[in-house]
């Protein structure tokens, strides 16, 4: 696991998307981290100290949609796409899109 890589860096095309399930571990990890990446103390860091030991470290590989929830532009479209996969929401939303696309397109 590494935090925040580069893409020349990244060992793989694979995300880790900040959902856990931490052992008793990971928090003893963590609590002996030092700073890393961004001058944070990480907790992918921590987590990644167990892999190859007895505690283990597991994924889940699924297929779907992954929003970059730390950026406000990530957060909004994560909430767009939630609510467009929403029949109660879908129709209204859709109407706004929509309008807001024209009055761009008209302002230009």
């Amino acid at each position: 696991m590494v935090e925040k890589p580069s893409a020349e860096e990244a060992p793989s095309n694979l995300a880790v998307i900040g959902r856990y399930i931490l052992g008793p571990s990971v928090l003893q990890n963590l609590n002996k981290m030092k700073q890393g990446a961004g001058g944070e103390i990480q907790l992918t860091d921590a987590i990644a100290q167990d892999i190859g030991t007895e505690n283990g470290v597991y994924g889940y590989r699924f297929r779907g949609h992954r929003f970059d929830c730390g950026s406000i532009s990530g957060c909004l479209q994560a909430t767009v796409a939630f609510a467009l996969a929403r029949d109660d929401l879908r129709d209204d939303l859709n109407t706004y899109l929509r309008e807001v696309v024209q009055l761009d397109k008209a302002a230009q």
